[in-house]
């Protein structure tokens, strides 16, 4: 018999958090599930720990290292026999009955094809950490598109209960992408079915100092995505806004790239993205006078600060 839940964890070299992702599984109420675990090219002591677990449930996959997460969780998708699927990253918690009222509110909406629940983030030992301001975000029900987009509400990725079907039709992840993957299999579900939010931080998100990544790279993928949106959009009502988030990624993107020494990089951003941007001028003179200033020499840019800081003296 099928079961209810594939359960997909990518993994690579997490054997400090690995253990408790996975206990945190085997700790659901609910227990008609299959694990699917597919492995990055660990090291031996993750892929001895992996080895050892003892039960037919678990799956895992032994891939070469590739460093993509997208194509590591489709490689695990493929695999997936459940009617829903659920995701986990290898460092991330869940709490026992998480599964449980996913499935139970999802059966009586039966409108819904997706879910997910609110989240609280740990830290690497588990503890709870304060949200920073403004960082509270609740998960309501319906069309969550436009809330999406405008930040009012976020989905952590561990949280998401999704009917394999509805991936089967739309596609999984976009294996284009480095960083930002989640996010835009999200935007492209959500404009095709409501969800189910549960409102109880059944997620625990953990933040550490192992998250590897590249603000170039998060930048970049994140404009692709809203590039991507807006092709989809056919001149949809929310066009306005993904545009203007278009313009802010290559803002982002310019400054990122100045900042990281880019310059020339940094300036063919903001030639590329004029076109679309200059209706926006706050962000895109923002990122010109971040991109400006790092094209200075830095004898130059030494100077500027000096004279800066003796302004501020003067004025104390």
């Amino acid at each position: 018999m099928s079961p209810a839940v594939s359960i997909i964890v990518p993994t690579y070299n997490r054997l400090e958090y690995l253990p408790a992702a996975i206990q945190s599984v085997f700790a659901q109420s609910f227990t008609q599930w299959e694990l699917i675990i597919a492995d990055d090219g660990s090291n031996a002591d993750t892929r001895a720990y992996l080895q050892s677990l003892d039960d037919p449930r678990v799956k895992v996959i032994w891939l070469v290292h590739t460093g993509r997460p997208s194509v590591v969780s489709n490689a695990a998708l493929r695999e997936a026999r459940g009617e829903y699927v659920a995701f986990l990253d290898s460092d991330d918690l869940w709490l026992p009955r998480k599964l449980e009222l996913q499935l139970a509110s999802l059966r009586s909406h039966p409108g819904r094809k997706w879910s997910y629940t609110r989240f609280s983030l740990v830290d690497g030992s588990g503890q709870p950490m304060a949200p920073a301001p403004g960082k509270h975000w609740p998960a309501p029900s319906g069309w969550i598109l436009e809330r999406l987009l405008q930040e009012a509400t976020v989905i952590a990725q561990p949280s998401v209960l999704v009917l394999r079907q509805l991936l089967q039709q739309l596609g999984a992840f976009d294996e284009q992408l480095i960083m930002c993957y989640d996010d835009e299999l999200w935007f492209r579900l959500a404009a095709h079915s409501e969800i189910d939010g549960i409102d109880e931080a059944l997620t625990l998100v953990r933040r550490h100092g192992q998250h590897s990544g590249s603000d170039v790279i998060a930048w970049r993928d994140r404009r692709r995505v809203f590039e991507k949106a807006l092709r989809a959009s056919g001149g949809g009502h929310l066009d306005p806004i993904l545009r203007r988030l278009r313009a802010q990624m290559s803002a982002g993107l310019a400054r990122s790239q100045a900042a990281s020494g880019k310059r020339i990089s940094a300036l063919a951003t903001l030639v590329a993205s004029l076109p679309h941007s200059w209706r926006y001028p706050g962000a895109w003179l923002r990122a010109l006078l971040a991109t400006t200033y790092a094209c200075v020499p830095a004898a130059m840019r030494t100077l500027v600060r000096s004279h800066r800081l003796k302004q501020r003296t003067q004025s104390a």
